[in-house]
Parts: structure tokens; sequence; C-alpha cells
């Protein structure tokens, strides 16, 4: 007589379906953002949009100064006449990002006029937000994008969001990133990704 086959625990089932669908889910999004962050589209367009990042009693931090030395560049380029420089002030009383950002393009020698900076976001989905609002005010459709590469899918995907034509430029590395970083870097930009999708699906 032959023994019927052990029934699979549904429970068990589910969990696997869902660790496996995980597992695609991170593979794919961190391939997206690897594969973007390999790319420099940097082009003419309305404005050139530099993320914000920590500011040190009105300095900008290294990172934050090597993203804004790339949206200089650009700039000197004239592949946008305006620049906006993004980020809040973090609990900072005196200085904000996007207001230290400005003022360090301003001292490099670029026009008060063609700076704008949005200086009250306190991540990238706001800043994302509030730079959309900028750009329709001003009547502006596309923008360069600089941040950090491992940063430029999930802020493309927002502004695209947003109705904005998005080309993605990534600031020069300092100095080497181990595989380690890497990919702790590419994990955390899927689970950013993946919370903000879930936000807006």
């Amino acid at each position: 007589m032959n023994e019927a086959p052990p029934r699979r625990h549904p429970l068990r089932a589910l969990l696997l379906a869902i660790v496996v669908a995980a597992a695609v889910w991170t593979f794919v999004i961190g391939h997206r953002i690897v594969a973007q962050s390999r790319v420099d589209q940097a082009r003419p367009a309305d404005t050139i949009v530099v993320f914000g990042a920590a500011e040190y009693s009105g300095k900008p931090s290294p990172v934050f100064r090597a993203r804004l030395d790339h949206g200089y560049d650009l700039f000197q380029q004239r592949l946008a006449p305006i620049l906006i420089t993004t980020g809040g002030s973090g609990g900072d009383p005196r200085f904000s990002e996007g207001g230290v950002g400005r003022e360090y393009l301003i001292a490099r020698g670029v026009p008060a006029n063609d700076v704008i900076a949005e200086t009250q976001s306190g991540n990238t989905d706001t800043s994302v937000e509030r730079v959309a609002v900028i750009m329709r005010a001003n009547g502006m459709k596309s923008c360069v994008a600089v941040s950090d590469p491992y940063h430029l899918y999930r802020i493309k995907r927002m502004l695209e969001e947003e109705g904005v034509s998005v080309y993605t430029s990534p600031r020069p590395l300092s100095k080497p990133v181990s595989r380690w970083q890497r990919i702790a870097a590419v994990l955390r930009e899927v689970v950013s990704y993946t919370a903000w999708k879930l936000h807006v699906t």
C-alpha cells in the first residue's frame, strides 16, 4: 500500500514564497541601482539639482562638498542656467544644508541669482517633492541630478514620479570603496526605494 506524500504546511510554504520573492526583488532592484550608479547622463537641462548631505557649522561635509563641486563643474560646462541645492537644518539652529550649499557655490563664483536653495526637507523624499515644486514654479521641466552614485536610482524614479525629466550624474568618489561598503550601500538603497515604492503604490 502506497503511503500518501507528506503534506506541506501552508504557513511554511507561504514564508518560503515571501523569502524567495524578497530575494528576487532585492537582486533586481540592487542590479538597477548599481547599473544607474555607473552611468553619467549629464546633458543640457533646465537646472542642476545638487542633493544635500551633512554640513558642520556652516561648512559642507566632504561628501556634500564633492557633490557641490561636481554640480559646479556641470554649471561651468553650461549644462543648465540654474543650480538648486537641497536639505534642511537637521537640528542645526543656524544653518541648513541647502543654504550652506548655496553659499558655497556663490563663494566659488556662481552668481547669487543662479542658485536656489531648498532648505526645509529632512530626507530624500521631501527634497524631491520640494524640488519639484520649485521647478514647476519656475517653469522648469528637466534637471541633472547630482548625488552619490548609489543614491541616484531612487532620486531618478522619485523625480520622474513628479513629472520631471531626469538625467543623473554621480559625484566622483574621493577614495576607493570596499566590496562590503558597496554591498551595504546598495542594500540600504534597496530598503529605502522599497519603502518609497510601497508608499506611492
